[in-house]
């Protein structure tokens, strides 16, 4: 049953588009679906072969991954499902297609805030949501999240769309934190303080800033590594930006999560397990840092020159379980006061 319609090598990484089928579970396999980029996990996939002898059989995609998984049912070839945001780690417990992790490593590597309480999820790097801001209009260099809505910034911030994942985290952390009311008024003072309507991306945030079209953009901390060390159209716009880590007034700095899931039909779950705690241990946690300048999850594994060089991350202490429990309100919230437009 189980049918193969396009194969590209990768190293040792073996990209396949899934046919049905339970005939794909080998002795010395193990089957990712990934929303992470192909070229960005190539290279740990690649460690992970040379360290165990297993193949990597990947497919990719942008969306609809947890929706595959579903209609493959107990056929699916699906072993791991590797994710980024709070939000799609949480839609796959919902689409029913996990089963809980069972692992002392990773309880002992992997703070509880960072892991479903019922072990549904781990995370396994962490990107923080910071404020790109232009290094020759703006002199301070510490801001909370509150005071985004300060009147002082109005006509003078870039942000992406209020229903992107990132941004729907960033408001579910603020609901979380400062309760809905406050919040709502908070996002109110953020829609005010707009330069233009949300569109684009995160680089595009910075991009607009280096245009002077605002001086705060928002985006996640990696993305501004990218453009400085690995883009040479776009290492302008981070020269022009400086990156500041905003913390909540009675909290510390809102972070996401790269995470993985065990699929609940697993064929080869033994080798799904040491893949998983494989991506906890210090060589990988070193690659996250180091390949995708993401913040390790796995205490004492140094971050990346270019992270450290944003200071010291005080990652917010709550749960993110708690606030993902508030990405519907956020999202309704987005909705009732017509943030994007």
């Amino acid at each position: 049953m189980t049918c193969t319609r396009l194969r590209v090598m990768i190293g040792s990484v073996v990209v396949l588009a899934f046919g049905l089928g339970g005939a794909l579970a080998q002795s010395g396999e193990v089957n990712v679906y990934t929303y992470r980029e192909s070229k960005l996990m190539a290279p740990l996939f690649e460690a992970f072969s040379q360290d165990t002898g297993l193949k990597v059989n990947v497919i990719s995609a942008s969306s609809g991954l947890e929706q595959r998984i579903r209609a493959e049912g107990a056929n699916s070839p699906a072993d791991v499902l590797l994710t980024v945001d709070i939000g799609r780690l949480e839609d796959a417990v919902r689409a029913g297609v996990t089963q809980p992790i069972r692992s002392d490593l990773l309880e002992r590597v992997v703070e509880p805030r960072y892991r479903d309480p019922e072990g549904h999820w781990y995370g396994i790097s962490m990107r923080a949501r910071v404020v790109y801001a232009s290094r020759e209009r703006v002199a301070q260099d510490a801001i909370t999240y509150e005071e985004l809505a300060d009147a002082k910034w109005k006509g003078r911030i870039c942000i992406r769309s209020g229903q992107h994942n990132y941004n729907n985290a960033l408001f579910a952390a603020a609901i979380a934190k400062l309760g809905a009311g406050t919040a709502a008024d908070w996002l109110h003072g953020l829609k005010a303080n707009l330069a233009q309507k949300p569109s684009g991306g995160d680089r595009e945030q910075a991009r607009d800033v280096a245009a002077g079209k605002c001086d705060l953009g928002i985006g996640n901390t990696y993305y501004w590594a990218l453009m400085a060390n690995a883009n040479a159209a776009q290492k302008p716009w981070a020269q022009a930006t400086k990156v500041i880590l905003p913390t909540f007034k009675n909290g510390g700095t809102h972070v996401n999560l790269s995470g993985v899931i065990l699929a609940k039909h697993a064929p080869n779950k033994a080798n799904a397990m040491r893949l998983i705690e494989w991506l906890v241990g210090e060589k990988a946690q070193l690659m996250y840092a180091d390949v995708n300048y993401e913040y390790p999850v796995r205490a004492g594994v140094a971050v990346n020159p270019t992270i450290a060089s944003f200071g010291a991350l005080n990652a917010d202490p709550m749960p993110l379980s708690t606030i993902a429990e508030q990405r519907k309100a956020a999202a309704d919230l987005v909705d009732q006061i017509g943030f994007d437009r």
